[in-house]
């Protein structure tokens, strides 16, 4: 009975095929195909507009929903990883038609978009990789402070999508003479397939973060917060000795400088507190007094420094520690005993000091 009712239905639609063929989007083989499916009770291919693939070609089952047992039939090669390519709606019917599949509905799709899946490595995650493989290597120091250029630009990389596994360095080189690294990494996969193999040439700079001048200055210029960036620079340019920041604000620089040049702490120093030709003040501390009386400096000083200063009442000049701005304490001077008053002061502490029964030596007895 259902045969008999598919072959009326099949009848019926060849009867219609003149007015089927006025439609350009179904021609009429192609329709009357599609119909006698439907009647069939079967499932109608049908066009897909987005297509995404893993491998690296394109399967009559990846562009039609429903394609029976054509479906792993290989008909176009893929586009590179992470890409995508367009296919005429046209061209796919033509190529489905030589593998006898007919009847699909478009669904007025005009183009058909085919994505390649892949793994994306950005520059940035090469760029780490890399200098996790080289960090410590021949006295380099911790990745984060390694600087890289590579030989080529280094761009975003698209692997096969089965390429999900960990990223390895498996050789990596490095010449601290000329800086010069050779680095390649693995990245592994799950399609039982060789690793991916990436190899990446260039040089390598380790840097440490230093403050940096923004403009010129000269010998004893005080360094105010706005003279100063902080920026990474070549450790051999600083050395172990880059200043902080902190440290920097208010020092004095101890010869001319110009902007662009790195601060290193041999460079600063505190800043003097005593100028030359300047007035101070002179302090004389005693027991129980405190006298001041002004002075000119001949020499400049720091805090904890030792300078010459000219007493302008008695000009004298005197030396003193130089204690604040503009400030010089300059201490009495030790007491000069004459040589004999110090020996007779020496035999009078030795008359003094009592003599023990015990340490003296008894007197031997004399014979009859």
């Amino acid at each position: 009975m259902a045969i008999r009712s598919l072959l009326v239905a099949v009848a019926l639609l060849a009867t219609s095929v003149p007015a089927l063929a006025a439609n350009d989007a179904a021609p009429p083989r192609v329709a009357l195909a599609s119909a006698i499916q439907t009647a069939a009770g079967t499932s109608v291919p049908s066009l897909r507009a987005n297509v995404k693939v893993a491998g690296d070609v394109v399967r009559i089952g990846d562009v039609i929903d429903n394609p029976g047992d054509a479906a792993q039939i290989a008909i176009y090669r893929a586009p590179d990883p992470g890409t995508t390519g367009t296919l005429s709606a046209t061209q796919v019917l033509d190529v489905l038609r030589a593998h006898q599949v007919i009847g699909v509905d478009t669904h007025g799709i005009r183009n058909v978009s085919v994505t390649r899946l892949a793994r994306t490595l950005d520059a940035d995650d090469i760029e780490l990789q890399v200098a996790v493989a080289l960090e410590h290597r021949h006295g380099l120091g911790d990745a984060k402070n390694l600087s890289l250029t590579f030989d080529k630009e280094l761009r975003a990389i698209h692997l096969d999508a089965a390429n999900n596994g960990d990223i390895n360095p498996v050789e990596a080189w490095f010449d601290p003479r000329n800086g010069r690294f050779d680095v390649t990494l693995e990245v592994g996969n799950d399609s039982g397939a060789a690793p991916a193999r990436l190899r990446f040439t260039g040089t390598a700079v380790e840097t440490v973060e230093a403050p940096v001048l923004v403009r010129d200055v000269d010998r004893n210029t005080l360094l105010k917060f706005s003279d100063v960036v902080m920026e990474r620079r070549p450790k051999a340019e600083v050395g172990n000795d880059a200043a902080d920041r902190d440290h920097v604000i208010g020092m004095q620089i101890r010869r001319q400088m110009h902007a662009g040049q790195a601060l290193r702490n041999s460079d600063l120093t505190k800043p003097d507190l005593v100028q030359r030709d300047q007035a101070v003040t002179l302090i004389y501390k005693a027991a129980g007094i405190c006298l001041t009386v002004r002075g000119k400096a001949t020499e400049a000083g720091t805090e904890g420094d030792v300078v010459s200063v000219l007493n302008l009442q008695s000009k004298r000049t005197v030396s003193g520690v130089v204690v604040g701005r503009g400030q010089v304490s300059v201490s009495p001077a030790a007491p000069v005993i004459p040589r004999r008053l110090a020996s007779a002061a020496q035999v009078a502490d030795a008359a003094s000091t009592p003599t023990s029964v015990s340490d003296s030596v008894p007197a031997s007895p004399k014979s009859e």
